[in-house]
């Protein structure tokens, strides 16, 4: 970095202390960077966000009060020029897309280097996007796969069935309608909605509406 060049402004959130200041030390000891302050919930990470205006905001997906997704979306929403950079240990394809979508620039898996970290840092400060090797290999093998479909982008862990099955549970349609509509047993309707309660890590039938809802099916939206 040249001497004289402005600092990078970088805010770190993660719920767990030890992790969170080990970071904060890392960031810390590079002359380019400057940690201008730290969060342990998504609440306070929006907020302090809003109060120090950094360049960078270093995001776990994982946080009490709101999630890392939401926390993004909401510091993005307010001020554009700061870049996110998730560092989680979410490597599901949901949580990729996801935080593309709610404004993330980079994604990288907790356990990379540190010079990886740093850099990726430095990456998103810039503007740039950048993704750790496994999640740019799962990135390529999505939009490799094949045509893609609107709620393919919503919830691409989902098999074609699934998203259908969903997209009826998200118009508040009973198990017994689904399974006269897609021609389905209930018993593999059944299975369906399990399976689609797993893979979204919703614990019943109103958790995976409102998420499929947010995403745009079901009621006023489309599938």
């Amino acid at each position: 970095m040249m001497e004289g060049a402005p600092q990078l402004r970088v805010l770190v959130v993660d719920d767990h202390p030890l992790f969170r200041f080990g970071l904060c030390t890392v960031l810390a000891a590079e002359p380019s960077l400057d940690v201008i302050g730290e969060a342990a919930n998504g609440r306070d990470a929006v907020s302090a966000a809003r109060t120090f205006e950094p360049d960078v905001v270093v995001m776990d997906l994982h946080l009490p009060d709101i999630d890392g997704i939401e926390a993004t979306r909401q510091i993005v929403g307010e001020r554009a020029s700061t870049g996110v950079m998730v560092l989680t240990m979410f490597n599901d394809t949901e949580s990729v897309f996801a935080a593309m979508r709610a404004g993330a620039r980079g994604y990288l898996l907790k356990g990379s280097g540190q010079e990886e970290i740093v850099r990726a840092v430095h990456a998103v400060g810039r503007g740039e996007a950048i993704f750790g090797p496994d999640i740019a290999t799962r990135v390529l093998g999505f939009f490799n796969s094949g045509p893609m479909t609107q709620t393919d982008t919503m919830f691409p862990e989902l098999t074609s069935r699934e998203r259908e099955v969903l997209a009826l549970i998200a118009e508040g349609e009973s198990n017994s309608t689904i399974a006269r509509r897609l021609s389905l047993s209930p018993k593999t309707v059944r299975n369906h909605v399990s399976s689609i309660f797993t893979k979204l890590h919703v614990a019943d039938r109103a958790q995976a509406i409102v998420r499929a809802r947010k995403a745009g099916m079901g009621e006023g939206g489309k599938h």
